[in-house]
């Protein structure tokens, strides 16, 4: 048997609870959203132009944002696969070097190639630089 203090408490947690739902759904509708839907288009814009980046002012900006949204997305990947690398040694101990061998080549290859600087460069770039030699 509960009391009429507990069930009054209840009710005004359960109360405020759903208040707050039925806030947050008029917000979201308010605003334009719908639940599973993405709000910004995830592919590249169909015209625009490599060759000539400057025909279309606003085609230029939106490659531009999606150049720099699949790099973010390429950040965090590497680093949730770091967070993972780091629980394996953690939990491996002396055994890490084998048994966590998977997550470490999985988090090299996706740190190659992402970035904002030189290093940013895609990976068949990576190479040591060849100089010419001149011949007398």
């Amino acid at each position: 048997p509960t009391s009429k203090a507990q069930n009054r408490h209840t009710t005004k947690t359960d109360h405020s609870a759903k208040k707050s739902r039925v806030r947050k759904r008029e917000a979201e509708w308010k605003m334009g959203r719908k639940k599973g839907v993405p709000e910004f288009d995830e592919t590249a814009p169909d015209d625009f132009d490599p060759a000539n980046p400057y025909k279309d002012p606003v085609a230029m900006l939106e490659m531009r944002e999606h150049i720099v949204r699949e790099k973010w997305i390429d950040i965090e990947k590497a680093k949730i696969l770091r967070d993972k690398v780091r629980w394996c040694y953690r939990i491996e101990g002396v055994n890490h070097l084998q048994k966590c061998r998977h997550l470490v080549r999985q988090y090299l290859d996706a740190t190659r190639g992402i970035g904002w600087g030189k290093e940013g460069r895609h990976p068949s770039l990576h190479g040591p630089k060849v100089e010419e030699v001149e011949s007398d």
